[in-house]
């Protein structure tokens, strides 16, 4: 006993503090996953809408001619 404390309280509060920053952990890599997926997306579609734009000129360059 410390302070009149069992020994095994201040185990439960260890282990909830522990477990509070292992959700932080988790829930940090989870959001940074996210945005690397949403880059990943958005650099796809990016790349759709600039070759779209390439065929769209070439299309007109040859309606033109």
């Amino acid at each position: 006993m410390i302070v009149g404390v069992p020994w095994w309280v201040f185990m439960l509060i260890i282990f909830i503090f522990l477990s509070g920053y292992m959700a932080f952990r988790a829930m940090r890599a989870e959001k940074q996953l996210e945005h690397q997926f949403i880059e990943r997306e958005g650099k796809i579609y990016m790349d759709r809408l600039e070759e779209e734009r390439k065929h769209k000129q070439d299309r007109e360059q040859h309606v033109s001619q």
